[in-house]
């Protein structure tokens, strides 16, 4: 027992000595590079110009670059559009004048804002485009691979309406003039020209991405086509009106819908509810988070604006029946 004892002492004394040492040898030091980025940051300006605020989508964004902007010490504002292009254009006039350090612009097109944001960046004004981007490319661009994003929906619909079904398809778009629409158009041509057994029905614009509008025109497909097979729908918040279409005429168990959308708390219940039975995400936080990302690099960018361009497609994320659970759904309540 004695001997157990000291060897006991011995080794309590020798982690002592051992905890003294590493304290000696450990100094604290200050991060050079800190207080430079937060003073850095101070009193710079960044301004949102959305297309509309009031949908999940804006809203979600904002939240969290306000977030930022409260912590790191920068003004942040956003400037409306209203879904008006010319407001729109109006308003990145004046920021050109008013110069604040970072313009974030959701497109409603491609080309209404082109010139204005190449104007921006000569002005010395670093721009970032959210969502949907003009065919001038600026500071950076933050979004979903929209083409991808096409492809991926229509995989799904393919799959499920080839042989055995009527393979008849429904392909709703947003406006003529979206990038958005369009790309995601292109998406769907990738795959569907090369599925032989898919037939396209209809292809139709719902306008301004409008759920009555996309209700409407399911409705009088489904009444041409009875036996629908399947609809790539455009938007989660239109897809509603698409849904409750094909449930309206009974045809819930046939028609099969994918949607895509920010992956927001309607993107789960649409699931839950079985008003789409495949939904394509690109994960409004995780844009909003890459957004952030290059604000603070273009607020601490000491080179002439426009040497850098960076593009961030932000990764796609599949929810279906089988994996709805796992799923995180923000509301504007829970995203961080």
């Amino acid at each position: 027992m004695i001997g157990l004892k000291k060897i006991g002492m011995a080794v309590a004394m020798a982690a002592t000595v051992l905890t003294a040492g590493i304290a000696h040898a450990q100094n604290s030091m200050s991060d050079p590079a800190r207080a430079g980025y937060y003073d850095n940051l101070k009193g710079k300006r960044v301004v949102f110009v959305p297309v509309f605020m009031g949908l999940d989508l804006t809203e979600g964004w904002s939240k969290m670059m306000s977030r930022q902007a409260d912590k790191l010490g920068y003004k942040y504002e956003v400037r409306n559009s209203n879904f008006n292009t010319a407001a729109g254009a109006q308003t990145i006039t004046s920021l050109i004048t008013e110069k604040p350090d970072v313009i974030v612009v959701q497109n409603p097109d491609v080309q209404s804002y082109a010139k204005l944001l190449a104007k921006a960046e000569k002005a010395g004004i670093h721009v970032i485009q959210l969502n949907m981007k003009t065919n001038v490319l600026t500071t950076g661009f933050v979004g979903a691979d929209v083409e991808e994003l096409g492809e991926l929906q229509a995989k799904e619909v393919v799959a499920h309406c080839g042989s055995g079904t009527s393979g008849k398809v429904l392909v709703l778009a947003g406006p003529p003039s979206s990038p958005f629409s369009a790309y995601m158009l292109k998406g769907y041509e990738n795959i569907l020209n090369k599925s032989p057994e898919v037939k396209v029905v209809s292809v139709q614009s719902t306008g301004d991405y409008e759920s009555a509008k996309a209700k409407s025109i399911t409705q009088v497909v489904l009444q041409q086509h009875p036996d629908l097979c399947g609809v790539l729908g455009v938007w989660d918040n239109t897809d509603v009106g698409t849904a409750a279409a094909v449930k309206e005429a009974g045809k819930s168990g046939q028609v099969f819908v994918s949607s895509s959308g920010g992956g927001g708390e309607l993107a789960c219940k649409g699931i839950e509810e079985g008003m789409w039975q495949h939904y394509v995400s690109y994960d409004v936080p995780g844009q909003a988070r890459d957004l952030n990302n290059l604000i603070l690099a273009a607020l601490q960018d000491k080179n002439p604006v426009g040497t850098t361009k960076t593009i961030l497609y932000t990764p796609l994320v599949i929810y279906n029946k089988d994996n709805i659970k796992n799923q995180f759904c923000w509301t504007l309540d829970t995203i961080r």
